[in-house]
């Protein structure tokens, strides 16, 4: 079976999606409409803009899930779907590809999402940070001894055997990445991120994503969709859009996605949008598998 799955922010540079539009009429028109739908040239960054530029929270979600769906489209025939997964941000790419949601309502989630991410991470600064080689069980329990000491710490990308996530308040971190490093991770390291993306200090991003989401049209999709917050295929239109609200607080549970679509019959991943990462997530899972791209 073939499955197609999307990365989220941090695969963006620049550049990006510019063969596409001088080489596709479906692609020009489609980033064209981008333009129009979010009030400014956001193709002019992804094309030719700096990484600063492209590390505003306001661009680098919108700029992704562009890239990541019109690879998707412009495939045309070869675009056959028989599921679909996204990584955090990429659950929007994997909705519209599937067609639970049009282009156009896609994009205006994604942005008004990264805007509501970016009030939330001014309003307390946070971050997140990569735990290397560790059990999942040892990562959680730390993650609870320094919340327990008052701080927010969560585990919050199970990204693959050995690779999960943390995500909370900037002391908070750096404790737990000191308490990873004593009881035996490989490494600890603190990410470049403006905040610490699904956790509770997201709360207000999520109320505010809530209403946006309510307020948009959500169709059966034409393919299982499986979610990051159970790692489940879904279908019904109101558990996907609660699902997606649940997404901004809840981890992102990327390793039992995978493990979830192959024992489902994926044999076949394509990954659609900017870089590799899930590709070598997805060959950390099962080596043996077909993992492929398309950007």
């Amino acid at each position: 079976m073939k499955a197609f799955v999307f990365p989220g922010q941090g695969a963006q540079f620049s550049g990006m999606g510019k063969d596409l539009y001088e080489s596709s009429p479906l692609a020009k028109e489609l980033f064209d409409k981008a333009n129009d739908i979010l009030g400014f040239r956001i193709t002019d960054i992804m094309f030719n803009g700096t990484d600063e530029e492209l590390k505003q929270t306001k661009v680098t979600q919108p700029a992704v899930f562009l890239h990541s769906v019109i690879s998707a489209l412009c495939m045309g025939e070869a675009f056959q779907p028989e599921m679909t997964a996204g990584h955090s941000l990429g659950e929007f790419s994997a909705l519209v590809a599937a067609r639970a949601l049009s282009f156009e309502d896609g994009l205006k989630l994604v942005y008004a999402r990264a805007m509501a991410m970016q009030k939330a991470c001014e309003a307390q600064p946070s971050t997140m940070a990569a735990i290397i080689n560790l059990p999942d069980e040892k990562v959680e329990e730390i993650c609870k001894q320094v919340s327990d000491g008052g701080e927010v710490v969560v585990a919050a990308n199970f990204n693959c055997p050995g690779q999960i996530v943390i995500s909370g308040s900037i002391e908070g971190i750096n404790q737990a990445c000191e308490l990873m490093k004593a009881a035996g991770a490989k490494r600890a390291l603190p990410l470049k991120v403006g905040g610490a993306f699904h956790s509770p200090l997201m709360q207000p991003a999520k109320e505010e994503l809530e209403a946006a989401i309510n307020a948009t049209t959500f169709n059966t999709p034409k393919c299982p969709v499986y979610q990051n917050v159970d790692a489940l295929p879904h279908t019904n239109p109101e558990e996907i859009k609660a699902n997606l609200v649940a997404q901004l607080t809840a981890p992102v549970r990327w390793t039992q996605i995978v493990v979830n679509m192959l024992a489902d019959g994926a044999d076949d991943f394509t990954e659609c949008g900017p870089g590799t990462v899930l590709q070598g997530l997805i060959h950390r899972v099962n080596k043996e598998v077909s993992a492929h791209g398309v950007a």
